[in-house]
């Protein structure tokens, strides 16, 4: 029964959450409005999940995340120093092929939205059968090091959280 109420309990309360900020202003009018699209929108889009995806280790999502944020906050110094002190003629952009391990459609849009959120670097392509994915890099000497970097502190997560 619950099952067909909240078929996607999180998404629901995501849902929630998400038009509360949207309308900024909690009132209880606001709040049943959340929770009544909270739970229509996952049972209207509901046959359009046919596999929903199952997180195998939970708290290697909550590890995730705050190795994100901090690779994040790390990053945007990094980003800093270069744009304002690195003369142009010294940046080293590349494309780096990261070969892929892990399958999951789920898995590979988390690490690419993770390395486009990264500053400094941006998911360009994903090959068309996912086994790689094209990144492009502000600055590095070092192209097989920000690709065993990514493998490293990414990839493995994901593939521990999804498969």
């Amino acid at each position: 029964m619950m099952k067909r109420i909240f078929p996607h309990p999180i998404l629901s309360v995501t849902l929630t959450v998400v038009w509360l900020a949207l309308v900024n202003k909690v009132t209880l009018g606001n709040l049943l409005l959340g929770a009544f699209l909270g739970m229509v929108v996952p049972i209207l889009t509901g046959p359009y999940w046919p596999r929903r995806p199952k997180i195998g280790r939970p708290l290697r999502v909550i590890e995730y995340i705050f190795i994100v944020l901090w690779d994040i906050v790390i990053a945007n110094v990094q980003v800093a120093l270069i744009v304002l002190f690195k003369p142009n003629s010294d940046i080293r952009s590349h494309w780096i092929t990261i070969p892929l391990n892990i399958t999951s459609p789920e898995a590979i849009t988390v690490l690419a939205g993770t390395i486009t959120m990264t500053p400094g670097t941006v998911s360009a392509m994903l090959s068309a059968d996912s086994g790689s994915i094209l990144v492009h890099c502000l600055h590095t000497d070092d192209p097989a090091g920000v690709r065993d970097t990514i493998k490293g502190r990414y990839e493995w997560r994901l593939k521990e959280i999804f498969q």
